[in-house]
């Protein structure tokens, strides 16, 4: 099974590279001369007084140096928001960490100075944004009278009770004054050019970062919906509680809307979605020799559900060569949910891998890594896990029961005791998770 752990990390790694952001810069933008060139549409440098770059996300440090190294002189300055650990060293864009996925402090000092900038833009400044997974918690500006305290608290509630990123977003950009638009409302009548890496289902602008440049869609009154659809209006803090039932009354103004003028001056662009990472990772599994399918680049739903169909498609494979015949590889890609019932550690790709391995166990012939292309999975240093038939009886000859870790939400204490814990430090990129799985005969 070592030869099957190796081939699949490399094949991670490859859809990993396959979406570097500072590449994927390269890919979308050029300058030639007086002129920049941003997918379909271009900019005459000379049009504007000064031109600065701001952004946040895991993987918005190699974006700013892609644009540093293209801007070059034109650059007036920049400021860039990253997780702990994700900076790199730039010359004219100030980097400032902050925590992820719970915001703190400093994510808000360094917000509130994102915003003062933006607010400063005239008519003559252009602004460059950068934004990647990981910018909806690293934008923290908590609208008046709510309080970052009780916006952790929130945020807590949500990662907690299975809700998915588009109902998170929704309630973290009516609770913003960098969300949800706000941020192009507050830098008009700037010119705004966004590049977005996408790490959302479907790479929706405005889920991807909760869109700080993007029309939002969503109101006061799906936040509600949200918060009865997850019983989470006798735990919220009461002001949080207080305050949509307050926007939803139309006593609190909504978030920009398609339509607003402010708009008129903004490109949004993505430069790399999971969709990429995918594709390369399966033209490396096929030059390994692999009969190779991408199911699908939108995979949702609780993790240890989705682990249930990996390991029947998984088995129909080894004894009906159906969908494909082994050697084979399936990959896919996307977000899954965890609904925490228990007081372990972990992530959901280590809890998709728990479950999965639980469900293949005693079929030899099966392996399967599950982990996050940022290099994190949940509050944890590992990117996810790898598993195959044989790791639920290498448990339990240590005496560890699989099936009390995943009812324990405990995947991480699992992996690390048998060493299979995926460990990859950060990829300073992030187009959510990627599940890759081996038949082999």
């Amino acid at each position: 099974m070592q030869g099957q752990e190796k081939t699949l990390e490399d094949i991670f790694k490859t859809g990993v590279k396959a979406v570097d952001p500072e590449r994927a810069v390269h890919k979308y933008v050029r300058r030639q001369g007086n002129q920049l060139f941003v997918g379909d549409c271009s900019y005459i440098l000379d049009s504007y007084k000064r031109i600065f770059l701001i952004g946040a996300g895991k993987g918005t440090a190699p974006m700013a140096k892609a644009l540093e190294d293209i801007l070059g002189e034109r650059l007036t300055n920049g400021l860039i928001i990253v997780k702990y650990g994700h900076g790199i060293p730039l010359e004219k864009t100030q980097i400032l960490e902050a925590d992820h996925p719970i915001p703190d402090d400093a994510g808000l000092r360094a917000t509130e100075e994102l915003l003062r900038q933006a607010q400063e833009c005239t008519n003559k400044d252009l602004i460059i944004c950068a934004f990647s997974g990981g910018g909806s918690a690293l934008l923290p500006a908590p609208s008046s009278p709510i309080t970052l305290d009780q916006k952790q608290v929130t945020t807590h509630l949500l990662l907690d009770c299975g809700a998915t990123i588009n109902e998170i977003n929704a309630i973290r950009k009516h609770l913003s004054r960098s969300k949800g638009g706000w941020l192009a409302k507050k830098a008009y009548p700037a010119t705004i050019v966004s590049l977005l890496l996408s790490d959302v289902i479907g790479d929706r602008l405005d889920v991807i970062a909760s869109g700080p440049t993007v029309p939002d869609e969503s109101t006061y009154s799906d936040c509600i919906k949200v918060i009865d659809r997850y019983k989470l209006i006798d735990r919220l803090p009461k002001s949080v509680a207080e305050y949509f039932e307050k926007g939803a009354a139309g006593h609190l103004p909504e978030t920009p809307k398609t339509g607003d003028p402010v708009f008129s001056h903004v490109q949004n662009l993505i430069v790399g979605n999971n969709r990429e990472s995918l594709l390369a990772a399966k033209e490396r599994a096929i030059s390994l020799g692999y009969n190779t399918i991408i199911l699908s680049s939108q995979i949702e739903g609780e993790a240890r559900e989705v682990a249930q169909v990996f390991a029947a498609i998984g088995k129909e494979i080894s004894k009906a060569n159906l969908p494909i015949s082994p050697p084979a590889c399936v990959i896919a890609g996307g977000e899954t949910t965890v609904t925490i019932q228990g007081r372990g550690k972990g992530g959901r790709s280590q809890e998709l891998a728990l479950a999965c391995a639980i469900a293949i166990d005693g079929w030899g012939g099966i392996s399967l890594l599950s982990a996050g292309t940022d290099g994190t999975d949940g509050p944890t240093d590992a990117a996810g896990a790898i598993v195959h038939g044989t790791t639920c009886k290498r448990a339990r000859h240590t005496n560890l029961d699989p099936r009390d870790f995943l009812l324990a939400n405990d995947s991480y204490t699992f992996f690390e005791s048998l060493g299979n814990l995926l460990k990859t430090g950060p990829t300073r990129t992030n187009v959510m998770d990627m599940i890759c799985m081996l038949v082999d005969t």
